[in-house]
């Protein structure tokens, strides 16, 4: 007896396979531009990963936090975004052109939205896990679509399907990391290159249905989602247009309408406001965090510089310090005869050569002819032309905080072992340690990590007078003095006339950080970054 169900006359049942669509090419030529398809759209969804991750630890720091929150609720919702796309998959072209016009606003524009957030609402964790999850399953729904549409241009056996729909898929991922770094930051920027993506996006989603599958659609569909993919483009171009005005509308919000200069270099944002006269401090940002305020940055530099120059100091090395304003207190001892400054970023060391305010307040330290400038990375340097050099009786680290980007490998034992190879058996190094009373676990980190190089610490702290009022969230600088023996916490007699630092003061500062103290801090490494932010 047939047990078979019965079907109404037209129908498809469930175990039947789905009827080719008529196509435009030959099966082969079709099957390639739906694997093109692939390519591009895994190149964008790796971009738009990598630019959530980016802008977030620009944002608020901590990359390794970012990526993780970034790339775990993008991976878990793709598995959601599978889960919901078996159900549209018998309008599978329809659907994948309105997922890939959806994906292409979220994700392209996620970096402006983020970015928002952070300016006017001062918070942007919500939105990263939202623009995370919603991307994530967006581009989740993207593969069972695919592989619908890869069977229905020319059946062949699920396993070789799989095959070739991932290869493509990794491909295009390959692509799209490679030129997120090399191409789009570099030429477009975040917020421009995010658009652009999405502009990507949706061409090879609306291409792939509206050209190839095109016979598969009614006339009402056809028009509807052209007329989805144009509105789309026209939004995404006008996002683009009107960069410029939102980046500098968000600044405002974030730094006051006194924004003077803003650059974008290889390395970081660099925001300068003020003028340092007539009641508006100068101050600098780097990538959204002020870094110099012109009406501290004497209490500060006077802390982080003297301490060391009570001893040898023919040979001085400073370790960042682009601004020129640990040079400037440096030049003040008549007795230096060398000056090397290591910066990262070429457009610090461009700004503290040419700024009208950073000049008048670096004294124009940085044209001294006894001033050596290197742009570079400071371990990579000490790691090379360092070691060659003529050993120095004074090293400077005025340097991003532990917790930041390149905190850990800064101050990481291995960066002080190389510390000590370009040291003088008589030579003082002196570092920004971090606050000791808000961080005191990362503070006695970098002494332990510092003493375990064989150099012999002398911890002090400076409060910090902007608390109130600039924004400012550490209620002190900490400081770690260290030599090959151990080094007494003075000021040189020769020093130069200082506007707060005394001896007094040091040695109260020596006082005040050893009642934070945290017994049995444990060593950072390059293997084992100890540091939180």
């Amino acid at each position: 007896m047939d047990s078979t169900v019965p079907t109404a006359p037209g129908a498809r049942s469930r175990s039947e396979p789905e009827r080719p669509v008529r196509l435009p090419v030959p099966p082969g030529l079709g099957r390639f531009l739906v694997l093109v398809a692939v390519f591009v759209c895994a190149a964008c969804g790796l971009v738009y990963e990598l630019e959530l991750v980016a802008l977030a630890t620009y944002l608020t720091g901590d990359p390794v936090t970012q990526a993780s929150v970034v790339l775990s609720m993008m991976v878990f919702a793709m598995g959601i975004g599978s889960l919901l796309a078996k159900r549209p998959r018998c309008h599978a072209a329809v659907s994948f052109a309105v997922v890939e016009a959806v994906l292409a606003v979220v994700g392209g524009g996620s970096a402006m939205a983020l970015y928002a957030c952070y300016a006017w609402l001062g918070r942007s964790h919500v939105a990263l896990v939202g623009f995370s999850l919603a991307i994530g399953v967006l581009m989740g729904a993207e593969v069972p679509l695919l592989m619908t549409l890869i069977q229905r241009v020319r059946r062949q056996d699920a396993g070789g399907a799989v095959a070739d729909l991932f290869a493509a898929d990794y491909v295009g991922a390959l692509v799209g990391g490679l030129a997120f770094p090399f191409l789009l930051l570099p030429a477009f920027g975040q917020l421009t290159g995010a658009l652009l993506t999405g502009a990507v996006n949706t061409v090879a989603g609306g291409v792939l249905v509206l050209w190839l599958f095109r016979r598969d659609l009614g006339v009402r569909t056809r028009w509807a989602l052209l007329g989805a993919n144009v509105a789309v483009l026209c939004l995404l171009a006008a996002g683009a247009a009107l960069t410029g005005t939102f980046e500098r509308a968000a600044r405002q919000a974030m730094y006051g309408p006194e924004v003077r200069v803003a650059v974008r270099g290889e390395v970081q944002e660099i925001v300068l406001t003020g003028s340092g006269r007539a009641g508006a401090p100068l101050r600098m940002y780097l990538d959204g965090r002020l870094r110099m305020s012109s009406d501290e940055e004497a209490r500060y530099h006077e802390a982080l510089v003297h301490p060391a120059m009570a001893g040898p100091h023919r040979r001085v090395l400073v370790l960042g310090g682009g601004d020129g304003l640990a040079a400037r207190e440096v030049l003040r001892y008549p007795g230096v005869e060398s000056v090397t400054v290591v910066e990262l970023d070429p457009e610090v060391v461009r700004l503290g050569r040419g700024d009208p305010g950073l000049t008048a307040l670096n004294a124009r330290s940085l044209a001294d002819r006894r001033v050596r400038l290197v742009i570079g990375d400071a371990f990579a340097w000490l790691r090379g032309d360092g070691r060659r050099s003529e050993p120095f009786d004074v090293v400077i680290a005025d340097l991003p905080d532990p917790a930041e980007a390149a905190g850990p490998k800064l101050y990481a034992q291995e960066f002080y072992g190389l510390i000590r190879q370009v040291m003088t058996p008589d030579a003082r190094l002196v570092l920004h340690a971090g606050p000791v009373c808000d961080r005191p676990r990362n503070f006695w980190t970098v002494d332990a990590t510092v003493r375990s190089v064989g150099l012999h610490t002398a911890p002090y702290r400076v409060p910090h007078p902007g608390r109130v009022g600039h924004g400012s969230t550490a209620c002190d600088w900490g400081f770690l003095l260290a030599a090959g023996t151990r080094p007494g916490l003075g000021i040189s007699e020769h020093a130069p006339p200082l506007h707060s630092l005394t001896g007094e003061g040091l040695r109260h500062g020596s006082r005040e950080a050893a009642r934070h103290r945290l017994p049995g801090a444990p060593v950072s490494t390059l293997i084992h970054p100890r540091y939180t932010a």
